[in-house]
């Protein structure tokens, strides 16, 4: 790895190991780098930043003087002061901080506190920690609850998992025409794992998503109070109905038009005052916005004498630029009971989201909200959710509870119903409501096949151990008002899959499948119902299978006057009759020709009446160079295969119109010779027909080049004469020479012996693609492998092996001396030949030749050695004792 890349990484690792301790260090405070980055890289959090600024109460110089005190930049929240400039500049930057950064950057810089920033975390999905900033470890997040229920958890252990159907590959009339290249694209089509790994996937989780719903096991409501996309909270700025009461904390704005034009932004104060210039203090606190507007009316026409009713010269407008908050609690079987901080306009399904919704044991059917200890109003979630009614939702005041109460009694319903859950029920509603609340029955639901499954009360349980009875109930289009109890599983069966009045025509029609039955309808008509037969329809027989009462069936037949459909013995058909209508084609076996040898693309074609040995040859692709256009050999079933004779050929005639390059038509004198079914056609080659070969010799030769050959028979020699012999530079024993043919690579050659005897083996023929190197004159032998100094040594004439290893350095600890060989220049492999009676034939080294010292096996060392000699001897002293034992005793 380069330097320039391993700095960025030796950089990133510090930072990701020292960023945790670093941040701990300073109290989880971001630098003003950081902060600065935040603030411009969050889009969708602007608006909330400027928000909060504005009601805030802070000046831009305590803003910015805050900002000093703390470190940061007094430029930092400039865009954001103003208009509306600064979020569309936050806007404009790129999206690289987190959520939680930027709110956490807030928090310290003091533009919210912690109930808000709460709430902002919901919207924005920041509840958990994330990567870019660890910081908030010391305030444990929630981390998103998982599934209410087990369903799902219980769906993924049970269900089984579907398997790969594999394709059968495509049918290859002929394996033994089948290409590298055919084969290939047929063992990717017989595995199709890695194409649909992906529709796989996510069919399994559709469907198991579809069975979680089926099953009925969800709570219905849960859900909504699990999504974080949106935040049951009023706006903190914008219109409010006329009911709205105020209090301490809002900021109102009046406007005088007309006579007078002026506006006045009026905050209620701590005691429940405003205070108008001109007309003084007025009390407001507790007033709606109606009852504030009659107040102006009599307090304001007191000063400005256009201010009165019907129309005077000076109008007037109040409104609420910002809300005010305060705290409400949150308590019972909720994910997350505490204190919240809502808006004044906020309602308990506001609170009531805010702390995540009941707990599965919560009640959805009764939230109650208590306001000094005495119940003022109950929700019912329901309502919103089924009807969306959010009549009953009451509006919150400060230090009101919502209190969510155990759970009421709840029944499952699942089949045929539109939402398939469990819901809650209150005490007297029946199967009615039940059916209602899930959505009505779907358009398969059988309503006169109702169950409820009961789970029996405990005093009516016996001792068999039957505790679950199921209750069927009827009903006609609605379901009854029948009672249910907490428990009961309410199943609506799907209607009957049977399909009345149907007929099924198959086979050789134009449009097969199911068409309509009546009383009295014929076989001839219901052919014509299904588009009328195809012309190549076998007349001989129409089967028609008819279903009996027993579900078996019973075979009728009937036949065909003409291709019209007219019809024999024309049958009177039932209902859920079969017909099934056969193609003359089927019948017939699949009759081919073959055509091979040297055509361009040969193999099976199928066969057609008429067809010629002409038309085959066009179908292949025409003639390829080198064909022999005089005859071609057919191979026919035999009339007679007595003694096993299993084809006769016959040589036809065929002449150079059947090459097919001339695109002018050209009448040829050879005949047409028609074509059997299962002909196999030979096209034969030229004799010793090639097209031009040709050899590449370079190096110390008068003039290199590629050539091409003459004859199949030149040879080295030859071609090395062609090119004007060696130079004298040559060395005549440094050839390569290197053959493509059959990867065979290099061949090693003598050429001082080849150009000394043209009869000699080393004058090989030449084939297409050879190359001949031949290289000059080098003085130097190279000495590689387990010596002490591998080197390359000037060529001593007559010097053997052990000159050139000494020079070398000698031999290295793990050489292997009885294995040494030497690479002569011209490609041949020498090594020492160990002779028995006579002196070991060790080779010389020529100059440019290579000697290599192997190295001793690795499981062979010294002390295996020893220990191989020490057994050795152990045997043979073994083997000696025995003799002479036999010895003593022959004696």
């Amino acid at each position: 790895m380069s330097l320039r890349l391993l700095r960025p990484l030796l950089t990133a690792a510090a930072l990701f190991v020292c960023a945790p301790l670093a941040a701990a260090a300073q109290q989880q405070r971001p630098s003003p780098a950081q902060a600065e980055e935040l603030l411009r890289n969050r889009p969708d959090l602007a608006a909330q930043l400027q928000q909060r600024i504005r009601s805030s109460g802070l000046t831009p110089d305590q803003i910015r003087s805050r900002l000093r005190a703390e470190g940061y930049s007094t430029s930092m929240l400039d865009e954001y002061l103003g208009g509306g400039g600064g979020a569309g500049g936050a806007r404009r930057g790129a999206s690289r901080a987190s959520n939680s950064e930027l709110l956490q950057a807030m928090e310290i810089l003091g533009l919210a506190d912690e109930d808000e920033l709460t709430m902002m975390r919901r919207v924005t999905g920041s509840d958990t920690l994330e990567a870019g900033f660890e910081g908030d470890s010391l305030r444990r997040r929630r981390p998103p609850r998982a599934p209410r229920t087990g369903a799902r958890d219980f769906l993924l252990d049970t269900l089984p998992i579907d398997t790969l159907r594999r394709r059968n590959p495509a049918r290859i009339p002929d394996s033994s025409l089948v290409t590298p290249a055919d084969s290939f694209r047929a063992r990717r089509w017989e595995d199709p794992a890695d194409a649909r790994r992906d529709s796989l996937e996510r069919e399994n989780r559709l469907r198991l998503e579809r069975m979680a719903r089926d099953s009925g096991l969800a709570i219905f409501g849960l859900d909504l109070f699990s999504n974080g996309t949106s935040l049951f909270d009023a706006n903190q700025a914008g219109p409010v109905d006329r009911n709205y009461r105020l209090g301490a904390g809002d900021r109102l704005l009046l406007l005088l038009t007309g006579d007078v034009e002026q506006s006045y932004p009026l905050t209620v104060t701590r005691e429940g005052f405003i205070v108008i210039p001109q007309v003084g203090q007025l009390f407001v606190a507790n007033l709606t916005l109606a009852e504030l507007d009659n107040l102006l009316y009599s307090r304001l026409g007191r000063v400005y004498s256009g201010v009165r009713r019907g129309g005077g010269t000076t109008r007037f407008s109040v409104s609420v630029v910002q809300l005010r908050s305060f705290q409400v609690f949150v308590t019972g079987d909720v994910e997350r009971p505490g204190s919240y901080r809502v808006s004044s306009a906020g309602t308990a399904l506001t609170a009531l989201y805010a702390a995540g919704g009941p707990t599965e044991n919560g009640s959805l059917r009764r939230v109650e909200v208590r306001r000094g200890g005495r119940i003022v109003g109950a929700l019912d979630v329901y309502d919103y959710l089924v009807r969306g009614d959010a009549s009953n939702d009451v509006r919150l005041e400060s230090g009101d509870v919502v209190f969510v109460p155990p759970r009421l009694a709840r029944v499952r319903a699942l089949g045929e119903v539109l939402r398939p859950a469990t819901y809650e029920l209150k005490p007297g509603e029946t199967l009615a409501d039940l059916m209602r609340t899930a959505g009505g029955l779907t358009a398969l639901a059988a309503p006169r096949r109702i169950q409820v499954e009961r789970v029996v009360p405990p005093a009516e349980r016996t001792a068999t151990g039957r505790d679950r009875l199921v209750v069927d109930v009827a009903a006609e289009q609605a379901a009854p008002a029948v009672p249910l109890v907490n428990g009961d599983v309410v199943r609506v069966s799907r209607i009957a899959e049977r399909v009345r009045n149907r007929l099924t025509v198959v086979g050789n029609v134009w449009r097969p499948g199911e068409i309509g039955w009546e009383p009295g309808l014929r076989l001839s008509q219901a052919l014509r119902n299904a588009g009328g037969i195809k012309p190549d329809t076998y007349l001989g027989r129409v089967l028609v299978a008819r279903l009996q009462s027993d579900s078996t069936r019973v075979q009728l037949r009937a036949m065909l006057r003409d291709s019209t459909g007219a019809v024999m013995e024309d049958l009177e058909l039932r209902e859920d009759d079969e017909i099934q209508v056969f193609s003359a084609t089927d019948f017939r076996p699949e009759r081919y020709v073959a055509i091979a040898g040297a055509v361009r693309n040969g193999g099976r074609f199928q066969w057609r009446e008429g067809m010629t040995v002409r038309d085959l040859t066009l179908l292949a692709g025409g003639l390829v160079e080198g064909a022999l256009v005089t005859e071609a050999e057919v191979a026919r079933l035999p009339q007679n295969r007595t003694g096993g004779v299993t084809a006769t050929t016959v040589r036809v005639p065929i002449d150079s119109s059947y090459v097919g390059e001339d695109p002018r038509p050209r009448a040829g004198s050879a005949p047409e010779t028609p074509l059997q079914p299962y002909d196999q056609v030979l096209i034969f080659r030229q004799p010793s027909f090639q097209l031009q070969r040709s050899v590449w010799l370079g190096g110390e030769v008068r003039y290199p080049g590629r050539y091409t050959l003459t004859t199949r028979s030149e040879r080295l020699s030859d071609l090395i004469a062609r090119a004007g012999g060696p130079t004298a530079e040559a060395d005549a024993n440094g050839v390569e020479f290197y053959r493509a043919d059959r990867r065979q690579g290099r061949i090693g050659v003598d050429l001082r012996r080849v150009l000394r005897d043209a009869r000699s083996r080393d004058n090989l023929p030449l084939l297409d693609g050879d190359s001949i190197l031949i290289v000059p004159r080098v003085p130097l032998v190279i000495v590689e492998g387990e010596v002490n100094a591998p080197t390359s040594v000037p060529y001593q004439p007559g010097a053997n092996l052990d000159y050139y290893v000494q020079a070398a350095g000698g031999r290295g600890a793990r050489a292997d001396l009885g294995r040494v060989y030497v690479v002569q220049p011209n490609g041949k492999v020498e090594a020492v030949r160990r002779r028995r009676f006579v002196p070991d034939a060790v080779p010389d080294p020529l100059p440019g030749s290579r000697v290599h010292v192997p190295a001793r096996p690795e499981n062979i060392s010294g002390a295996d050695a020893s220990q191989l000699v020490t057994a050795a001897v152990q045997i043979v002293g073994a083997i000696t004792s025995i003799i002479v034992a036999a010895v003593a005793i022959r004696r």
